[in-house]
């Protein structure tokens, strides 16, 4: 019986071939999407669950929930007093290490480089965090000047990964160190939440002796708190304890005569190393993270492009159903059961499904790597094992298989022999009305539609995010980076000279804050007559700085090198009296136009004047700062990153990057600058990057996002194009006769076109009723999510629905013409 039932099935496949190359392609190509989908969501989902242990190790995170001053915001950082405070008041926690990022440098040969994602640690990494050891051993961590590197950086620096025992130098803080290497680790995966190329340990008192108030700041959240916790502690008893571990250990202060604590906005929480990558904190991060909405979107996709090929199937196979009427019949006839005849065609729809399954196999294999590199994604397609895609494909073909064949199958089923075998009865007559498979084609222009929708928006926040206007000349600008590090200390004005007389600079300053840069700085100040202290971004800049970034000063005045007033500069480091002189002599300070409007300025100019007071630590009391100039406010970051109040502050040192505004070659002006700079300080690597570079890199995610989303909708265009032209073809089938009348009647080609023309344009109309308001809600909540953004105007519905309807009459035309243009005669013998 089995056997017959695949023979009719084959058959039935090689009689229409148009039929079954039109649902084997878009099977396939929605087999092969969701599987591509699931491929990413499993990799996403994957972080960190390699870590042996990883159950019992978790990040110590700093949130910022209900700031009241400012957006809430959740950072993966913790202050480095934090860790020690844990150790003390959690019995629960087996061990911790606190981790700061750093790039090092490196002498070798003559030549200074940069050694990237070299992480600085206080304590036994490797005792907290179980990375995988290839050569030497666990407990290689386990005093200070030590070090391990990865496979690959050991390579890079050494030219084998057989360097247990050695000693690799670095340069940190403008000091050499050495370390003893003792162990290799192999290369972290992708899927990791933490990069790293080597690990060094110090002793953190000696190694920020010149910074001291960084070892009991609890608002400098600089680094990473890890905490291994003993097997079976419950992690949500101690985030309940968090409130009273922060009463007994956070010191109150006074600022202006209010009592002020660090911890009345902050919570802390341990989150598990698997929650990290999709948890809620994203500041701070080591790795770019995602989030559960994403991940959300994509699945939505996957199941509506497979949905819409599962409909392709099962409208294709009940407007044919006429044509296998009469085998039903006889089959009935014979003595065949209608549960039999529905597990026949149920069969024939997972035969389908098996051979679709089989090209979507090597679609997804074929495009796997493409797909990944645009989502900078490690993916792989794997059949079996550890995420393997075997299973899941069997699954997906079973799914596919019952749900596209099961209503066909009943509707088969249920045709009556009498009526069917009855003289004069043709083959073309299918029965019912056909009302399902218009809902059906209707839903598959509406995701269509939706999905276009979203691309074009997609498409046009970014290029609005790229074109609005920043506040400052966003182009021409190359930023150096690498100001702060210590053997720069006191040549930072002689460098700015040199790079003035380049050819084609224009103007060059100093800054804490540039384009793009990972710097954060904020403080508190008070404004005459509120007790409440305002929330401002605290950067400092040189007198160079305004006309290298572009600024534009709307009121007031920029800094001047001949006010003693401008001027906070301070030794490094601080002299405790040149400390104490600032804060009595006081200084001026210039903001941007939000902070005016923070501190209750009526306009610009009425901020212009104004003294504010802010603390330069307890010991030393409150300074007052002179607003002497107001610029108009620049958004130096990502526009999903809310617009920050900034005060700037006038120094001569202490800056972390230049700007230099040029016009010419850009080229040649970054050759010249790095000559300068290499002159100036050979001990320091050089790193440069043009403006438009870094805007490139800001908006790549979105980018990656907006080709996503094209490709996906031009896979559910298709899909539902081959579904539409099949209707079509067997639609024009059945009306054979009535066309061949109307022609005899004298309708014109041009006139049989409009009508089939018209009768599938109108479900893609109605689809945009359906998908419009969809797609609007979906958007606005989309763009909602930046700082600043397009207008959700009219533009992107209007061209989403024409580009729909012009593919859908561009799909149907060809064929409506030929069946136009056939010889009535011929039509009206039909059978």
């Amino acid at each position: 019986m089995w056997r017959n039932y695949f023979t009719v099935a084959f058959r039935a496949l090689a009689k229409n071939r148009t039929y079954s190359l039109i649902n084997l392609l878009g099977l396939a190509i929605g087999m092969a999407a969701c599987l591509l989908i699931l491929v990413f969501i499993r990799y996403e989902t994957s972080f960190d669950r390699w870590v042996p242990d990883g159950e019992n190790t978790y990040q110590f995170q700093t949130w910022f929930p209900k700031p009241r001053d400012g957006n809430p915001f959740f950072m993966q950082m913790a202050s480095y007093v934090t860790e020690e405070r844990l150790k003390k008041d959690f019995p629960q926690i087996e061990k911790t290490v606190y981790v700061l990022g750093g790039s090092p440098t490196i002498s070798k040969d003559g030549q200074v480089t940069t050694a990237k994602d070299y992480l600085v640690v206080n304590g036994d990494l490797l005792g907290v965090f179980d990375l995988p050891v290839l050569r030497g051993s666990k407990s290689a961590l386990n005093a200070p000047d030590t070090a391990v590197l990865t496979q690959s950086e050991a390579v890079r620096q050494f030219g084998t990964d057989d360097v247990v025992g050695r000693t690799i130098s670095l340069i940190q803080k403008g000091k050499t160190y050495d370390y003893r290497i003792n162990a290799v680790l192999a290369d972290l995966p992708k899927n990791s939440h933490m990069k790293l190329n080597a690990v060094v340990r110090r002793d953190f008192p000696s190694y920020f002796a010149q910074e001291p108030d960084f070892l009991t700041c609890w608002g400098c959240q600089s680094g990473w708190v890890y905490a291994k916790l003993k097997p079976g502690t419950d992690v949500a008893t101690i985030n309940a304890q968090m409130p009273a571990w922060e009463k007994r250990n956070i010191p109150d202060e006074n600022f202006g005569g209010t009592r002020y604590n660090a911890g009345d906005e902050t919570d802390w929480r341990f989150v598990p190393l698997a929650d990290i990558h999709l948890g809620k904190a994203q500041g701070g991060a080591m790795t770019p993270g995602n989030d559960r909405a994403t991940i959300a979107t994509f699945a939505i996709i996957a199941a509506l492009i497979l949905g819409m090929a599962v409909v392709n199937f099962t409208n294709l196979a009940t407007a044919r159903a006429g044509q296998r009427a009469r085998e039903v019949a006889l089959r009935k006839v014979l003595g065949a059961t209608r549960r039999q005849l529905i597990g026949q065609f149920v069969g024939e729809s997972l035969l389908v499904a098996a051979i679709a399954v089989v090209i979507a196999l090597a679609l997804a294999e074929l495009l796997v790597r493409p797909f990944g590199a645009l989502l900078d994604a490690g993916l792989t397609f794997n059949y079996i094992g550890a995420g393997g895609m075997l299973l899941p494909a069997i699954a997906l073909m079973l799914i596919v298989g019952v749900l596209g064949g099961l209503y066909p199958a009943f509707f088969l089923s249920r045709f009556q022999p009498a009526s069917v075998l009855k003289a004069n009865k043709s083959s073309a007559e299918t029965p019912g009305t056909g009302r399902l498979r218009s809902v059906l084609v209707v839903a598959q222009f509406a995701i269509s539609i939706g999905l276009i929708i979203c691309t074009a928006i997609v498409f046009g926040q970014t290029v609005y995010a790229r074109s609005v206007d920043p506040g400052y000349k966003r182009d021409h600008v190359l930023q150096l980076d690498g100001l702060s590090r210590y053997q720069l200390i006191g040549r930072g004005e002689q460098m700015v000279e040199q790079m003035k007389r380049i050819p084609g600079v224009v103007a060059v300053g100093r800054t804490d804050i540039g384009v793009a840069t990972q710097n954060s700085s904020n403080s508190g100040v008070l404004v005459p007559g509120n007790p409440q202290s305002i929330t401002l971004g605290r950067y400092r800049v040189d007198q160079g700085f305004k006309d290298a970034m572009g600024l534009q000063l709307v009121a007031g005045r920029w800094f001047d090198p001949a006010r003693p007033m401008d001027d906070q500069t301070l030794s490094f480091p601080e002299k405790p009296e040149e400390v104490r002189a600032l804060v009595a002599r006081g200084a001026n300070i210039v903001i941007n136009e939000y902070a005016a409007r923070k501190l209750g300025a009526k306009s610009a100019q009425d901020a212009v004047g104004k003294t504010l007071r802010t603390g330069l630590g307890a010991e030393n009391g409150e300074m007052t700062l002179t607003v002497v100039g107001v610029v108009k406010d620049s958004r130096f970051r990502s526009v999903r990153e809310p617009l920050d109040p900034i005060m700037f502050l006038g120094t001569r040192e202490g800056t972390t990057n230049m700007v230099i505004r040029y016009n010419g070659d850009p080229a040649q002006v970054r050759a010249a600058a790095e000559r300068v700079w290499k002159q100036t300080a050979p001990d320091v690597p050089f790193e440069a990057e043009f403006s438009e570079a870094i805007i490139e890199d800001l908006y790549k995610s979105e980018d990656a996002r907006a080709k996503i989303f094209a490709g996906f909708a031009g896979l559910a265009v298709i899909i539902a194009c081959l579904g539409l032209f099949g209707l079509a073809a067997f639609t024009a089938e059945r009306r054979t006769k009535e066309i061949g009348i109307r022609k005899v009647l004298g309708a014109r080609t041009q006139d049989i076109v409009r009508l089939l023309v018209w009768q599938f344009s109108r479900p893609v109309l109605i689809a945009n009723i359906i998908a419009w308001p969809i797609a609007w809600w979906v958007m606005r909540d989309w763009l909602n999510g930046f700082d600043t953004r397009m207008a959700l105007g009219p533009t992107p519905f209007l061209l989403a629905g024409a580009l729909a309807l012009a593919i859908a009459v561009a799909t149907i035309a060809g064929h409506a013409w030929r069946v136009a243009r056939a010889n009535p005669i011929k039509a009206l013998r039909y059978e």
